[in-house]
C-alpha cells in the first residue's frame, strides 16, 4: 500500500536507528524524502539500504546539525527546494547521556537541551512556513517514555523530552486552524544508536535494580546495552500512519511505543 505517494517529507536523525527506519518506511510507502543527520557515514548507510529497496531515487541526504541555527536554516531551505515544498516533518534527531544529576555539568545539560529540545524547535520554526502553504500538514516530534516515567540517571534527557512534548501540544493548538497536525511519539525499549551507547554512559556505581522498572512486557527481538529491545521498524510504522490520512484525526497528543513497559 502506497499511502504516501506524492508526499514530501523531511526526516532528521535519518542516519541511524529510528530516524533511518522511518525514512526507509516513508520511502517504501511512496513518499519523497530528504534525510538529514550530522553523521555523513550513517546517511550513506541509509542511502545504501534505500538503494537495495529500490527507492533511492526518491531519497536525498545531506548533513545538518540541529543544534546549530545556521545549519538548520540552510538545511531546511535546501530540503524545501529539493522537494519543491514540504508536507510533513519528522524530528527524530536526538542524543542521550546519563549521569548522576549532582555530577551533571552545565555543559552536559546544555548539550542535551540544545540537540533534543532547541534542535526540535529550530527545525520546526524553519519548516513551518513551507508546511503552512499546504491545506494539511504534519509534524511528528520525538519525546520519550522518560518524559512521563522515571528513568534513573537521565534527568537532563528526561527534561529535554518533556519539553518536546509540551512544545508539541502548543504547536497543535496554535496551528490547528491552518490544517497542521502536531504529534509526539514516545519510544521506549527500541534499539537504536542511542540505546547502544547508553550502557557506556551509566555511572559505574549505578544501582541497576532501578532499571527493573524499564522492561517491556511484550517479547523483544533485539538487544541493546544488555536489555531486550524492539527493532526501530516498530516506531517507523507508527510514523508512517501519523503522516498519512490514517492519522488525520490525531493531533496534540503522545503515542507511547514501549512494548508495555509502562502499562
Amino acid at each position: 500500500m502506497k499511502r504516501l505517494e506524492g508526499q514530501r517529507i523531511l526526516v532528521t536523525g535519518a542516519g541511524s536507528g529510528i530516524g533511518a527506519a522511518s525514512a526507509l518506511r516513508l520511502l517504501d510507502e511512496g513518499a519523497a524524502v530528504v534525510g538529514a543527520d550530522i553523521a555523513a557515514h550513517g546517511l550513506g548507510t541509509t542511502r545504501d539500504r534505500a538503494q537495495e529497496a529500490g527507492s533511492a531515487d526518491r531519497l536525498t541526504t545531506f548533513e545538518m546539525n540541529v543544534a546549530e541555527e545556521k545549519s538548520v536554516a540552510e538545511g531546511v531551505r535546501r530540503a524545501v527546494d529539493t522537494l519543491g515544498g514540504l508536507d510533513s516533518l519528522v524530528n527524530a534527531a536526538g542524543i542521550l547521556r546519563a549521569a548522576h544529576t549532582h555530577q551533571t555539568s552545565t555543559e552536559q545539560w546544555n548539550q542535551i537541551i540544545a540537540v533534543n529540545l532547541t534542535g526540535t524547535f529550530l527545525v520546526v520554526r524553519e519548516a513551518l512556513p513551507a508546511l503552512l502553504k499546504n491545506p494539511r500538514s504534519t509534524i511528528v516530534n520525538f519525546s520519550s517514555t522518560s518524559a512521563s516515567f522515571a528513568h534513573p540517571y537521565m534527568a537532563a534527557y528526561s527534561a529535554s523530552k518533556g519539553g518536546v512534548a509540551a512544545f508539541t501540544h502548543a504547536l497543535a493548538l496554535e496551528y490547528a486552524s491552518d490544517g497542521l497536525r502536531a504529534v509526539c511519539v514516545a519510544p521506549g525499549s527500541i534499539k537504536s544508536g542511542i540505546t547502544d551507547a547508553t550502557g557506556g554512559y551509566i555511572p559505574q556505581d549505578a544501582n541497576w535494580k532501578l532499571f527493573a522498572r524499564l522492561l517491556p512486557i511484550l517479547p523483544t527481538t533485539e538487544q541493546s546495552s544488555g536489555a531486550g529491545m524492539a527493532d526501530p521498524s516498530a516506531v517507523a510504522g507508527v510514523i508512517a500512519m501519523l503522516v498519512s490520512e490514517d492519522g488525520a484525526f490525531i493531533t496534540g497528543t503522545e503515542i507511547r511505543i514501549d512494548g508495555g513497559t509502562h502499562a
